[in-house]
């Protein structure tokens, strides 16, 4: 085989490779799904406006209600914004799974691509072999009557050729490492479906706690402002009896906090546990502290407060284990911290969630940092809906047992996160 013919196979090859492009069905498809991918983004948009519009009036209702007017205006209000966002959770997940398919469909082809191109440079040479023989390229041109300048003119287009062949070869390579990345950023994605799909189950069982929650307070009060109004007393004072008695059971626990097990502190030991940061209450002694202290008694406040609307994703702190998770709500309605999830970890520190309405992670499960473990809620004693957050020393605080604590006020066993004063921790040392 002359370098001539060699020539001219390198070339049919890279015309192959030229001309090995995606079906025009491929490219409908594509444009297809990106006009999908539009249309949800238009819908997203409008839904968000909508959102917007219904939390600016929730905000004007932030705090306690005092009336049973404003409590049921509230709670309705909360329950058409869930609609709302259970609707643009629906467009999210189909936006995600659109992306998802997208990128594996271009995967596929670039694989395909990358496999073709690799097997016809590989019948190149291997018709190279075969034809050559025990002759040389270099003697094969030189026949009787050649030049040597026309060899050497014809090796330098070979190289030129060969040349050709590695930069497609490597092009192909750096086309499918960027869709390998694409891959990677896409498996991301697919949690991201999995946390939106558990959102929508959580705002769907959230839409019917709250019809529930309207129509049970509508029963409690008999529809009467009055009996509204002794409700909100009689939760007041047992919140009061029963923050004097926790402080009395925990200033009894004998535990002695090993400051050498915890972290240094400084920013990002811990996350955030939320996405949109707004500390409505901090750590100790706070002015809202010590002026309520018929909520505190005088004894600051035991963590910090996020203020976030009802339904909104909770992330963990850091990687750890569930430790326990309840709902004070059922041994004493309204006076503690409701629905609530205990998390340690390895670094020294435990961390509580509290006032929740959905908690999506159960004990002994083991959870990642920013992982979604519950959607934020005004469960337990609450002025608003927030998130509560307290940050403990791990060695100090336990969940106590089903027959350790029986509140005198509640007159039923508390199951929930104790700890002495010695063992709470400034979270914002650590976020």
């Amino acid at each position: 085989m002359s370098l001539r013919s060699f020539s001219s196979v390198i070339i049919v090859s890279i015309l192959f490779l030229q001309i090995f492009i995606p079906s025009l069905s491929y490219a409908e498809t594509a444009d297809q799904l990106q006009a999908n991918l539009d249309s949800l983004s238009t819908q997203i948009q409008a839904l968000d406006k909508e959102i917007k519009e219904y939390n600016t009036k929730i905000g004007q209702t932030q705090g306690q209600a005092k009336t049973l007017k404003q409590a049921l205006v509230t709670l309705e209000l909360n329950r058409a914004a869930l609609a709302k966002e259970i609707n643009r959770t629906k467009l999210r997940i189909s936006e995600t799974q659109i992306n998802i398919t997208t990128t594996q469909t271009q995967i596929g082809i670039t694989e395909n691509i990358l496999t073709k191109n690799k097997n016809a440079l590989a019948e190149t040479l291997r018709s190279l072999v075969n034809r050559e023989q025990t002759v040389p390229p270099f003697v094969a041109v030189l026949s009787k009557g050649s030049h040597l300048s026309d060899a050497l003119d014809l090796l330098k287009r070979g190289g030129d050729v060969s040349h050709a062949i590695d930069e497609k070869v490597r092009n192909l390579v750096e086309a499918k490492t960027t869709l390998a990345e694409e891959k990677a950023t896409y498996e991301s994605k697919k949690k991201t479906l999995e946390n939106l799909n558990s959102t929508l189950t959580g705002q769907k069982s959230l839409v019917e706690q709250t019809t529930k929650d309207k129509n049970t307070l509508l029963i409690q009060t008999k529809n009467k402002e009055s009996e509204y109004q002794k409700l909100l007393a009689d939760r007041q004072k047992k919140k009061d009896a029963l923050e004097t008695e926790m402080l009395d059971v925990e200033s009894r626990l004998r535990v002695i906090v090993d400051s050498s097990k915890l972290p240094s502190t400084g920013k990002g030991v811990l996350k955030y546990p939320v996405d949109n940061v707004i500390i409505t209450q901090t750590f100790g002694n706070t002015p809202f502290a010590s002026k309520n202290p018929q909520v505190y008694n005088g004894s600051g406040h035991n963590g910090i407060d996020f203020g976030v609307k009802i339904g909104t994703p909770i992330y963990a702190a850091a990687a750890g284990t569930v430790l326990g998770t309840g709902n004070t709500d059922t041994g004493c309605v309204g006076v503690s911290y409701g629905k609530w999830i205990l998390i340690r970890h390895a670094n020294g520190l435990t961390t509580l969630y509290a006032h929740l309405s959905v908690p999506q992670v159960n004990a002994g499960d083991t959870v990642l940092t920013k992982q979604q473990i519950a959607l934020s809620g005004n469960t337990g004693y609450s002025t608003g809906p927030h998130l509560h957050f307290t940050v403990y020393a791990s060695d100090s605080v336990h969940i106590s047992g089903p027959t350790e604590y029986k509140s005198k006020v509640c007159g039923t066993y508390m199951i929930m996160p104790l700890a002495p004063k010695e063992g709470y921790l400034n979270p914002l040392s650590y976020l």
